[in-house]
């Protein structure tokens, strides 16, 4: 009975994986949404997605911050998660990076101004 837990845990990582590279739009749609909300806070973002010379896979989203000596960035995707949603992860850390989930926008933009700011100013934590 030890042995099943294991086996359910890497059906879940294919489905999620597989669901993440066959849901491509969606992700894309996540990161518009995210885009125009930490623009809106005075951020520049680059779309790697969008971009017909280097298209990225999984597609990701680099948001730039000016620091006092030098510039900063954040660069976010979206994952499938459990249950059938979608979240916002933090593209060097993998699925330990998970900001929020995609239907919290605001959230997942505090996450990211908060990550930007850490990185801009290291005692703001």
């Amino acid at each position: 009975m030890g042995t099943v837990r294991p086996m359910n845990r890497r059906v879940e990582r294919f489905v999620l994986g597989w669901r993440t590279r066959v849901g491509r739009a969606t992700a894309i749609r996540y990161l518009d949404v995210l885009a125009s909300a930490v623009t809106s806070k005075g951020y520049r973002c680059l779309k790697l997605y969008q971009a017909d010379e280097l298209p990225s896979y999984p597609p990701m989203l680099w948001v730039f911050a000016c620091g006092p000596d030098d510039l900063v960035k954040v660069a976010v995707n979206v994952r499938a998660t459990s249950g059938g949603t979608w979240g916002y992860y933090e593209a060097g850390r993998g699925r330990c990076g998970y900001l929020s989930l995609c239907g919290d926008t605001r959230h997942a933009t505090e996450q990211v101004d908060a990550l930007l700011k850490h990185r801009m100013f290291p005692a703001t934590w």
